[in-house]
């Protein structure tokens, strides 16, 4: 891939875009008591992971089980609240302003991603791509996922920032050679310190400008 000097911001979607972790950690903290009980913190340990990978790791040879939980995962996704993470939209219109182009990469499906726009239509037009879970191969924490979506946005991971919450996410991000922006909406600061350039609670008052200032 040539070199390029395009910048590109890429935003994982749960608990980067919008605030949906916690009602995720109550599902998968049901399903870790229900089938895995010997794992305390079990919606921890899944988090960042496709659910294929869940399954490879947790389900192998539990046909019936990963049936279940398919079903009712996605009855659950159908009926989640989407809300965006407090100042995510203004960041998004600044960094448009200064020819930032921007993807989603995310872990989930698009079965998901379409009970998503149904809440909010207007999501697709907010980013040049979304990068969803079927269009690579290997999930976080390898890096894969952020560097096709760099490559999507005709830009480099080395000039990419990647906004992410959970450990597997820093970890694909810092792998992949991105700027990575950490947010603690999942985990507490203290947890993910040392994980990424720069760590924010949410997007308020965050702009391009104090982007650019973490890569100098």
């Amino acid at each position: 891939m040539k070199e390029s000097k395009t910048i590109a911001a890429l935003f994982d979607f749960d608990g980067v875009v919008m605030d949906t972790e916690t009602q995720y950690s109550i599902f998968w903290g049901e399903q870790g008591l229900k089938y895995h009980p010997e794992l305390p913190g079990f919606d921890r340990l899944i988090k960042g992971q496709t659910l294929i990978q869940i399954y490879d790791k947790y389900f192998a040879d539990m046909k019936e089980a990963q049936d279940q939980i398919r079903k009712d995962l996605n009855l659950f996704e159908m009926n989640m609240t989407y809300e965006y993470i407090p100042g995510v939209l203004d960041f998004i219109e600044d960094l448009r302003k200064h020819d930032v182009k921007m993807a989603v990469v995310t872990s989930s499906n698009t079965k998901k991603m379409e009970n998503v726009y149904r809440a909010h239509p207007e999501l697709p037009e907010l980013f040049d791509s979304i990068v969803t879970a079927n269009q690579f191969k290997e999930s976080k924490p390898n890096p894969e996922c952020f560097i096709l979506g760099a490559e999507i946005l005709g830009s480099t991971p080395q000039d990419s920032f990647v906004f992410e919450d959970s450990f597997h996410g820093l970890k694909a991000g810092n792998a992949a050679g991105s700027t990575v922006i950490g947010l603690a909406t999942t985990n507490p600061r203290e947890a993910i310190e040392g994980k990424a350039h720069y760590i924010i609670d949410n997007f308020k008052g965050f702009t391009f400008e104090k982007l650019i200032e973490v890569k100098a």
